[in-house]
């Protein structure tokens, strides 16, 4: 009887345990595969976080994740803006070589023939995939990529036993968390006294600065806690040791000169990974360990893939840095991420960088499109817009001025002795062959890929967009040759004369249209093509050409340009096409002589004001112009 009693009690022991503890009983004892949960806070970089800035927020729950994991001093986004970055992320691609580098696309495109998104491979390889809740896509997404993506998304829904990634996004640092008012800056206190924060150099130490550190940096807090419970959620449920847990940021963090920006300050993101108990092994170093080689987004889906035993696919740019066959000496060995800015909205610029080691190498092909350039969303925060107000005063030392003016064709900066990247030191003779060997490296990565911005977003839609990579590969030559012409601005003048007058008598549409841009990156010294440029602004066939003439003629104040811009707008039909234009006219509004464009919507062909670049553009040019209300979806009617 006794023997019977303590089999009964057993029993019932056990029956209360699986009532109690249902979710524990559905783990998986000795499992082969570990589950990988990210978690992605937006719009921060690392400047924000005691982890890895000593000005940053205090950020426990991270901080305890590092204690059972690792940091990672050289993760960086390849792009500094959301859409870009997690196409990067989901793609293992770098954005230009696939068509994917413009921010709110225009045309999503096919992945690489051959090739998905990694979940996929997640998926054929048994694992339960789920995103709560951003995707922001530039490329098309397939319908094999997630078992479940909406708001209430969790690895709750999985199958006993299967093992899982998920992937979860935090909007509390997104820009938009720091539109708030002047009446609200006034009244609401932070929990972060402004006095203490740290303001970069190249802001404007004042009041409004400070305010907008100290709230972004009670977002940080609370974000922070956001990433506990998380942590505390796969604990309490018994899938702490046997889930791999990726902190990071989705690109650089929202203070003016980041989100958007291609410095340390948009690029370099937090990533801490916490290495479950039971997978440790797949890990090539103790927990609580800093790692100091460099790790990038296309990095992100491989480790994915190897820390799950699952084969990398061919035709991704990224390689793991974490599991079987990786090493630390491997991994402290790589010191190289590549970066890349094109569109932001309606805003254009052609920015590339390479991190090497302790020097980033930024090439602007476009260096007269100054960095405050007018981007609507951007001038929302108050910030933002005291910025541009103290510059227009006159009341900003040179560090706080450069913003808003044109840039040098390429600048070098020291990391480690120049964090914010304030002194460039591209012509510095004593760092010549550092600046040989960037160069020189940009070059092979550009077209190497190739890179597809070297031709415009309106011809790229056209003619490109249906098989980017393939595009890319048959017109690699004419790629290289475009790089070419761009790169005569590296040059001295009198040595990138004959090579600018080569490109303006070309046949070629695009030669003739880079061989402009070049003239407008030298400015003055280029007048020798002041009448070749008046030719090609009057005459030109193509109106970007028409367009990059004008933009050159008015920089040097050679002539006009506004009867030429007023008249390519008026002729294209093209949406893409025309928010170039507008580009320029607000550069050359905004940053040059002040020319008065008087820009009305009711020139424009019909077909362009559907476009979302071209009304946030007539927004802020047009008086008269109104933005269309945006329809509310409506919710399907539920069936009786």
């Amino acid at each position: 009887m006794m023997k019977n009693g303590l089999l009964l009690a057993g029993c019932f022991f056990l029956l209360c345990c699986s009532i109690a503890f249902p979710l524990r009983a559905a783990n998986r004892p000795g499992a082969s595969q570990p589950n990988i949960v990210w978690l992605i806070s937006e719009d921060n970089s690392t400047h924000y976080l005691k982890l890895f800035d000593e000005h940053g927020a205090e950020t426990p729950a991270i901080k305890e994740m590092a204690e059972h994991g690792l940091i990672f001093d050289h993760a960086f986004s390849n792009s500094p803006v959301c859409s870009v970055a997690r196409t990067t992320l989901i793609t293992g691609c770098y954005a230009p070589r696939i068509g994917t580098q413009f921010h709110r696309k225009y045309k999503a495109v096919p992945l690489p023939r051959g090739l998905e998104m990694f979940p996929v491979y997640l998926r054929q390889a048994g694992y339960h995939t789920t995103n709560n809740v951003k995707t922001d896509y530039n490329a098309l997404e397939g319908k094999q990529v997630w078992d479940e993506t909406s708001r209430k998304a969790s690895w709750r829904s999985r199958k006993p036993g299967q093992p899982f990634f998920h992937q979860q996004s935090f909007t509390t640092t997104h820009e938009s968390s720091l539109h708030f008012s002047a009446e609200s800056m006034k009244n609401e206190a932070t929990t972060t006294d402004p006095d203490t924060v740290f303001v970069a150099p190249y802001h404007p130490d004042t009041p409004t600065f400070r305010y907008t550190n100290a709230r972004y940096r009670d977002n940080i807090r609370k974000v922070d806690a956001q990433i506990g419970a998380i942590v505390e959620q796969l604990r309490d449920e018994g899938l702490l040791e046997d889930t791999f847990i990726f902190y990071f940021g989705d690109h650089g963090g929202v203070l003016p000169r980041g989100k958007g920006y291609a410095y340390e300050s948009g690029l370099h993101v937090p990533l801490v990974i916490r290495v479950p108990e039971n997978f440790k092994h797949l890990v090539p170093v103790a927990p609580g360990s800093r790692i100091s080689g460099f790790v990038s987004f296309i990095d992100f889906g491989p480790t994915a893939l190897n820390l799950a035993g699952v084969k990398v696919p061919p035709g991704v740019d990224g390689k793991p840095f974490l599991g079987k066959g990786i090493s630390l000496d491997e991994l402290n060995r790589r010191d190289f991420s590549y970066g890349y800015a094109d569109r932001f909205d309606e805003k254009y610029d052609l920015v590339r960088t390479i991190r090497k080691g302790r020097f980033e190498y930024v090439r602007s092909y476009q260096p007269f499109n100054v960095d405050g350039l007018q981007n609507n969303y951007r001038y929302r925060m108050l910030a933002y817009q005291e910025w541009r107000r103290l510059y227009r005063e006159g009341k900003l030392n040179r560090t706080q001025r450069e913003f808003f003016e044109r840039r040098d064709c390429e600048a070098l900066y020291d990391i480690d002795s120049d964090p914010h990247e304030i002194n460039n030191l591209a012509k510095d003779p004593r760092y010549a062959e550092t600046v040989s060997r960037m160069r020189k490296i940009m070059k092979e990565t550009v077209e190497g890929l190739p890179d597809l911005s070297l031709y415009p977003e309106s011809y790229l839609i056209k003619n490109a967009f249906d098989d980017p990579v393939g595009f890319g590969q048959t017109h690699r030559e004419e790629i290289v040759r475009l790089n070419e012409i761009a790169n005569l601005c590296l040059l001295p003048f009198p040595d990138a004369k004959s090579g600018i007058g080569n490109a303006l008598a070309s046949p070629d549409d695009w030669q003739r249209y880079w061989g402009l841009i070049v003239c407008s990156c030298f400015a003055k010294q280029a007048s020798p093509f002041i009448e070749k440029a008046k030719q090609l602004a009057r005459q030109d066939g193509n109106l970007l050409v028409r367009t990059r003439a004008a933009e050159f003629l008015g920089l040097i104040e050679a002539a006009d340009p506004v009867p030429i811009l007023v008249d390519v707008l008026k002729k294209t039909d093209d949406p893409v096409e025309a928010v170039l234009i507008l580009n320029t006219v607000v550069l050359l509004q905004d940053h040059s002589a002040g020319y008065q464009f008087n820009i009305s919507h009711r020139d424009l062909k019909p077909e362009l004001l559907a476009s979302d670049g071209v009304q946030r553009r007539l927004d802020y040019l047009d008086p008269d112009y109104q933005l269309p209300k945006k329809k509310k979806k409506r919710k399907p009617k539920k069936k009786k």
